[in-house]
């Protein structure tokens, strides 16, 4: 049916019991595919991790523009990872980076939730927060 129509026999469920084939225009069939492929790649949003260091004194006003780029990134839809660096004696105190963290993921609660919560590992407090 296929040779008279001028058209091909097409596989298209090969793993299906029976196999599924359709008397197509391979090339035009071929074209449409690559196509919709095409669309899907350029309509996919690919999900970045941002980085954003802060220490345990970070004054008011340095924390006010880490605030801004964390709520750019978010608004973009990336991820953000908040990285809290403790330097000498500061990593005797915890609770000081960890109250930093958790003004930061307050002032960006409307466009984000907090995916992973403050961990320290070492001289580092890291937390992760991803896009409402």
């Amino acid at each position: 049916m296929a040779q008279e129509r001028g058209l091909d026999l097409v596989e298209v469920a090969p793993n299906a019991a029976p196999p599924v084939c359709r008397i197509v225009d391979y090339g035009k069939h071929k074209y449409e595919e690559a196509k919709k492929q095409k669309e899907a790649r350029k309509n996919a949003h690919q999900v970045e991790t941002k980085g954003i260091r802060l220490r345990a004194g970070t004054d008011v006003h340095d924390f006010g523009y880490k605030t801004e780029d964390a709520r750019r990134f978010l608004e973009k839809k990336n991820k953000v990872q908040v990285t809290l660096i403790f330097r000498g004696r500061e990593v005797t105190h915890p609770e000081i980076g960890r109250a930093q963290l958790e003004k930061l993921a307050q002032a960006v609660s409307d466009v984000a939730v907090v995916e992973r919560a403050p961990v320290v590992d070492g001289r580092r407090m890291t937390m992760l927060l991803s896009p409402k």
